[in-house]
């Protein structure tokens, strides 16, 4: 039987995004069907895989992005989301490999599972590319995602302090606004992918916040306090306003956590 390390680590190493996508499914649906051995044999790669194309820069050389309303700030706009939930895919697969073993089963269920979703979602979105002429690959991106991850790749409550609870929180800022000005152009297309987007990745961050808030308990301390702690110096960026409070609070991630950490614009 394969062992879900060997079966992460071999999806995290497949370099094409439509076979990485399928991979990630695959792993999720093994695991769920009892065909992966809960066994950690093997390391995760410090960097997955990662396709010729798109080119990566620095987040500071990326190009500005034109106006929404015209076609190249459409394609622009869903090459980057589409670039996020590629990125995803990878951050989801190694929260479940680096740190499964010491967080159990049922982390590895939920992370393999939200893996699934980010696979789905880059689907969809490069979907909506191929629908605009366009392709994922045709414009530079960057890697600040990944970077977030490596940052923490060594501590399991770091990583869920930053990924979940930072990066995927500011989604669920952020998409509603985009969401609105998709439908105002009169793509209901676009807006119905979002809104699935939206609603998954508010459970995605309620499994970064459930486990956080579990991991920091254990060992006896505040899940704000040490959320605050790690936050502060493994976060390179703000935490800034506006928040979507009640998206936050349904996903576990309530203002007790990042007030005093949050910036005031």
């Amino acid at each position: 039987m394969t062992t879900v390390a060997a079966a992460i680590r071999a999806a995290l190493l497949t370099a094409d995004p439509t076979d990485k996508a399928f991979a990630a499914r695959a792993v999720a649906r093994d695991w769920v069907a009892d065909k992966l051995e809960f066994v950690f044999d093997c390391a995760m790669p410090d960097r997955p895989a990662r396709p010729a194309q798109p080119e990566l820069l620095p987040p500071n050389r990326m190009p500005k992005r034109n106006k929404a309303g015209s076609e190249r700030g459409r394609i622009a706009l869903w090459h980057s989301l589409a670039h996020i939930e590629f990125v995803a895919i990878d951050l989801a697969l190694d929260m479940a490999g680096r740190f499964g073993a010491e967080m159990g089963p049922g982390f590895v269920s939920d992370f393999l599972s939200v893996a699934a979703d980010e696979a789905m979602h880059f689907a969809l979105l490069a979907r909506r590319l191929r629908s605009l002429g366009s392709h994922y690959g045709a414009l530079p991106a960057h890697d600040g995602l990944w970077d977030a991850a490596f940052e923490t790749r060594h501590d399991v409550a770091a990583r869920l302090a930053v990924v979940p609870m930072v990066l995927e929180a500011r989604g669920l800022d952020v998409t509603p606004h985009t969401l609105e000005r998709i439908r105002s152009l009169g793509d209901e297309t676009g807006a119905r992918v979002l809104q699935r987007i939206l609603d998954d990745e508010i459970a995605h961050v309620r499994f970064g916040t459930t486990h956080f808030i579990a991991l920091a308990e254990s060992r006896g301390e505040s899940p704000q306090i040490l959320w605050k702690s790690l936050v502060t110096t493994h976060f390179r960026g703000a935490i800034k306003p506006p928040f979507n409070d009640s998206a936050r609070l349904t996903a576990g991630l309530s203002r007790s956590f990042y007030e005093g950490v949050a910036t005031s614009e």
